[in-house]
């Protein structure tokens, strides 16, 4: 699919790997309709790309906040001539515990929940809805309609002391790529998932010196994190290459992740 002529919708698309998205979207052509709870750096981003984009305050947490920002970027897509193409929710959290800690008290299920409703439920909520408008669009070549391209981590495969509860949200979000793209065939709709691993962004950005250290040492090359210009250039990769579907894709240098830090 070409990303010239299209929307396509960006959830935490205002900082990080979500707003590298909306760039390159945005410099090959595409509008990006940007859902994202911070108000500040949603204007900037507007400022930055003029009026190629598109900023909703949005809450993933919640279906009502999702539709009105789904249903206002329909609405902007009719008026400005450029039909939904895809959605990347790349919004996610992370809240490190242990399944004991050191007192032996046992895994909050309030923190267990707000990842998983976070990560999961405002991952495939944003979707579905996303799915309704995308399916009644002209499909062009190979009968395509457009693309979901959800992100995971290699916390769903080696997850780490502590990330009981991202690896399970992260691990549900690559279990769903193929059955959902097997949904979604019929209707010309391909499905993609991304896993990336240790990544500069607004997440990683809060880990100690020490710890960013010590990931080096599971690197294998390149010998630095990701930047999320080179996790943007696969989701593009992914709206443009039609052979990619119901598939997660490993982003990380070969990096495994170690048991702890």
């Amino acid at each position: 699919m070409k990303i010239a002529g299209r929307t396509f919708i960006v959830s935490g698309g205002a900082s990080g790997l979500g707003r590298a998205c909306v760039e390159s979207i945005c410099q090959k052509g595409g509008n990006a309709a940007v859902l994202d709870l911070n108000d500040d750096l949603g204007a900037e981003l507007v400022q930055k790309m003029g009026p190629s984009v598109k900023f909703w305050n949005t809450d993933v947490l919640s279906t009502e906040s999702i539709r009105a920002a789904v249903g206002g970027t329909m609405e902007w897509a009719g008026e400005t001539g450029k039909p939904v193409g895809g959605v990347i929710p790349a919004a996610g959290v992370s809240s490190p515990a242990t399944m004991l800690d050191r007192h032996k008290n046992p895994l909050s299920l309030e923190g267990y929940d707000f990842v998983m409703n976070v990560n999961v439920r405002g991952t495939i909520d944003l979707v579905r809805q996303c799915l309704v408008h995308m399916s009644q669009v002209d499909p062009v070549e190979d009968g395509e309609r457009g693309v979901v391209i959800m992100v995971a981590s290699s916390a769903a495969f080696d997850g780490q002391k502590g990330q009981v509860s991202y690896s399970a949200s992260k691990g549900a979000v690559t279990a769903m790529t193929l059955p959902m793209a097997r949904d979604l065939a019929r209707y010309g709709i391909r499905v993609c998932t991304i896993a990336p691993s240790l990544f500069d962004s607004g997440m990683t950005s809060l880990m100690s010196d020490k710890v960013r250290k010590s990931l080096q040492g599971a690197m294998e090359f390149p010998l630095r994190a990701g930047q999320p210009p080179e996790f943007a250039s696969l989701a593009v990769q992914c709206i443009e290459n039609v052979m990619l579907n119901g598939t997660v894709l490993r982003l990380d240098g070969a990096m495994r992740m170690p048991s702890k830090m």
